[in-house]
């Protein structure tokens, strides 16, 4: 072991840049990993799950037997194909992450998330052990960074709308599948998506290097429960029609392993040499400016990590294919419940400020859990201009918020809203404010996935001593069958 120990060492020298040391160190780890598995016994329930050979049946002596092996695809056990409880649908929002009484794969997931947990913070463990100028951070520093980023955050980070929007909301995905391939139910999985991108990622890893994000906060686990739940239905339609896409298998093939390219690589590999290579994967995207030189100059950091744990190795008598797809049945919670609204607005600003009131544009990306409750996070922009020397001044207001509606039954629905954010100028950390406020607004629902709303808001920051007041329109989509 430490010959092998040396070799990576020596690897990790010829590597400039942190992400690709970070990914080498887990394939690395993985090879470990792989020891240690190779001897471990299979769960008795996940055994129940998967295609096992007669260990009774005779072989020749180029086959090895093969023992139940528990894998990473699609379970046969679901919560749609069991028969629930009477109060299932009239209580929607419980939770089975912990307590999996419906037909859930508690094993898979426990599986699963042991990998990804594992994998993340060995590689941590390792990047502090080396020396400085092959890791980039400062010894000793490395968990009181750590404390730092976790005690200043969450901050309204700036990446680019492509780090956050879609990279993050994919891999939010990712980890929303994990648990829907287990079994479980879209909101168990939506629950599993925000504890796995929170304390595992943002509070976790990441903080190793930056302060956590709020968009990323919800960002990742919300537009993540949309595209999982589109990429795990668009998959399940595929294997339906026995793989294939418009009669090619081919197609199929890489259909399938673009909606969910680390479970496909993992069994394209098992496939490919015979063995059980692979039993669990995952995987991150992040972007964030790192320094460069004493002038003040920064890059652009993009890190890219796809982890695997190594299964037994053992040979397959043949190539393993997706079980029964799973068949679609109506959830008591879906997409549906998510909601993205865009806007115009006006603000009032406090003469504190010494700004010009002005219009600014508006966004909110939130869950609409009933006809009565919403809960949303809520982003204004707009460049004012200073009273007295009519420079540029950027306002920026981020937010999260709640409403509750009246008269529900009917289109027209007169609500009320509260929340708290801040009011950030010139994107300075040090010109923000934290700030309450309260508001009326009228809601009108148009369709069953649109509706417009009009509200008028008063902020206030005790620490400022400030009061503004902000007038807001704006049109709401709510994703899949809407309300």
């Amino acid at each position: 072991m430490l010959t092998h120990l040396k070799l990576i060492y020596r690897a990790i020298l010829l590597f400039k840049h942190q992400s690709l040391k970070f990914i080498f160190i887990v394939l690395s780890l993985s090879c470990f990993n792989a020891w240690a598995d190779s001897e471990k016994p299979c769960p008795e329930k996940s055994c129940n799950n998967t295609a096992t050979v007669n260990s009774n049946e005779k072989t020749n002596s180029d086959d090895i037997l093969l023992e139940p092996i528990y894998r990473t695809l699609p379970t046969n056990s679901i919560w749609n194909n069991e028969t629930v409880a009477d109060d299932f649908y009239e209580s929607p929002y419980q939770l089975s992450i912990f307590n999996p009484k419906n037909g859930e794969d508690s094993d898979r997931l426990w599986s699963q998330s042991k990998a990804i947990f594992t994998y993340g913070f060995g590689v941590i463990g390792i990047i502090a052990l080396l020396p400085e100028d092959v890791s980039n951070w400062e010894r000793g520093e490395i968990f009181g960074k750590w404390g730092e980023n976790v005690k200043a955050g969450p901050v309204w980070d700036r990446d680019g709308l492509g780090i956050n929007l879609v990279g993050h909301s994919y891999f939010g995905g990712v980890y929303y599948q994990v648990a829907r391939k287990s079994g479980y139910r879209q909101w168990d999985a939506f629950m599993y998506s925000v504890l796995g991108s929170t304390f595992y990622w943002e509070y976790g890893i990441e903080a190793f290097a930056e302060v956590p994000s709020i968009q990323d906060l919800v960002i990742t686990p919300v537009i993540g429960w949309a595209y999982g739940e589109w990429a795990f239905q668009t998959e399940q339609s595929i294997l339906r029609d026995g793989g294939t896409v418009w009669g090619s298998d081919t197609l199929g093939s890489i259909s399938l392993a673009i909606l969910d390219p680390i479970d496909s690589i993992s069994s394209g590999v098992n496939n490919w040499f015979g063995h059980e290579v692979f039993v669990a994967g995952t995987g991150y995207l992040n972007a964030r400016e790192i320094p460069i030189g004493v002038n003040g100059d920064t890059e652009s950091l993009f890190q890219l990590g796809v982890t695997y744990q190594f299964g037994s190795g053992k040979k397959m008598n043949k190539p393993y294919n997706y079980n029964e797809p799973v068949q679609h049945k109506n959830d008591p919670v879906d997409t549906s419940i998510i909601g993205i609204s865009l806007g115009y607005g006006y603000v009032n600003l406090d003469q504190t400020w010494e700004v010009g009131n002005d219009h600014f544009n508006t966004i909110s990306l939130g869950l609409y859990f009933s006809k009565a409750f919403s809960a949303r996070l809520s982003y204004d922009k707009g460049t004012f201009f200073n009273k007295y020397s009519a420079d540029k001044v950027v306002y920026e207001n981020y937010n999260v918020n709640a409403q509750y509606y009246f008269n529900t039954e009917h289109n027209l629905r007169p609500y009320v809203i509260g929340g708290f954010g801040e009011m950030m100028r010139d994107k300075d950390i040090e010109k923000k404010t934290f700030q309450t406020h309260l508001g009326l607004g009228l809601h009108y629902q148009l369709t069953k996935n649109l509706a417009i709303q009009a509200d008028s808001k008063r902020f206030f920051s005790s620490s400022a001593n400030t009061l503004e007041t902000s007038f807001t329109t704006s049109i709401v989509y709510r994703f899949a069958s809407g309300e």
